[in-house]
């Protein structure tokens, strides 16, 4: 198995080697995050060389990224979560403005490899190129993998939860932690994804007949159904963390 960092301008991988790779990394509706979607072409251009994957034989068993951005080390400053980084990062790559600090936006480990190790080698890697190109801060809004278990739980209280080692109750801030990082801050509000009644009727398997808040499969929050506007809105909590 081996490491390899890779661009969508020097290699494309097949479209079910992908589907594979993300079969159960993301609920359906991580895709609604309307502000994301006009950003995605410029990062996809601009920073294609913050991604690493894992390869074995061939095959993406493994891939994290991330994008570079100017933040003053302040918690207070923070981006509001995933979209806000993405948006700041843009923004700044445009205004020829000189990034500092290395977001590490998500992981994903093929189904079948998770509980290898794999998702901390990738995170690992994010670590040294930042390295490499002179970005001394690393942060993350980090999904925690089992707040869909507490919806009803604001993640200011989740992000506290700890096991009795002390490390956190979550494992996915487990494995940021055990690379070194700390939790930084709350991040309530990291992506708002947005869709008709019908739309997220099909995202998650339910129905929703009438206005009002829904607990939904794999969401980390309630959702919102508003149905004189015919529109669903789901805030999505993350926790911000430090690597350096």
């Amino acid at each position: 198995m081996t490491l390899s960092r890779v661009s969508t301008h020097s290699r494309s991988w097949p479209k079910h080697q992908l589907e594979a790779l993300f079969a159960e990394g993301f609920p359906p509706f991580i895709t609604a995050d309307r502000a994301v979607k006009p950003l995605l072409g410029r990062i996809r251009e601009w920073f294609t060389d913050f991604d690493v994957m894992v390869v074995d034989d061939g095959v993406p068993v493994a891939t994290a990224w991330a994008v570079p951005l100017t933040w003053d080390g302040k918690a207070a400053s923070l981006p509001s979560g995933y979209t806000a980084s993405l948006a700041r990062a843009v923004e700044g790559h445009e205004q020829g403005t000189v990034p500092d600090t290395l977001v590490i936006c998500g992981a994903v480990v093929a189904p079948e490899r998770a509980g290898r190790g794999l998702a901390g080698e990738v995170l690992a890697a994010l670590r040294d190129l930042a390295t490499e190109r002179e970005l001394p801060q690393v942060i993350a809004p980090v999904r925690p993998t089992v707040k869909h278990k507490y919806p009803l739980t604001p993640i200011d209280a989740y992000a506290t939860w700890t096991r009795p080692d002390g490390t956190s109750f979550d494992p996915w801030i487990r494995t940021h932690q055990r690379l070194g990082a700390t939790i930084l801050a709350p991040a309530p509000a990291s992506q708002t994804m947005t869709g008709s009644v019908k739309e997220w009727e099909d995202w998650t398997g339910m129905s929703f007949p009438t206005t009002g808040t829904y607990v939904i499969p794999d969401g980390l929050s309630p959702l919102a159904i508003d149905h004189p506007a015919d529109l669903g809105t789901y805030i999505e909590p993350n926790v911000w963390m430090r690597h350096r």
